[in-house]
């Protein structure tokens, strides 16, 4: 699994907004890069399926508690993912809130 920051995936879809400065540094899967850009109002979303039937979604949204979410839906229905709020800690797992 390739790994890239947040800060090169900006670029890749042009998206020019402030997020904490430890977000732009931080890791994600490099699948993001094939997805589909989205945005509604003020929340940006990056969709891709890939060959596992696995559907992984990265939500930008600047300004808001969590900036960054990451959630994947699993082929057997169940969720998992990530939030990073807007302050330096470790992200909270989805099924954690």
């Amino acid at each position: 699994m390739s790994k890239m920051i947040l800060s090169d995936l900006l670029i890749h879809f042009s998206i020019d907004e402030d997020l904490p400065e430890y977000l732009l540094n931080q890791t994600f899967n490099k699948v993001f890069l094939d997805g589909k850009l989205t945005k509604e109002g003020n929340t940006y979303e990056i969709a891709v399926t890939t060959r596992q039937n696995v559907t992984h979604h990265l939500f930008i949204k600047p300004g808001e508690e969590f900036p960054v979410i990451v959630l994947s839906e699993l082929p057997n229905g169940l969720l998992n993912g990530m939030k990073f709020p807007q302050n330096e800690s470790v992200g909270i797992p989805i099924n954690k809130l």
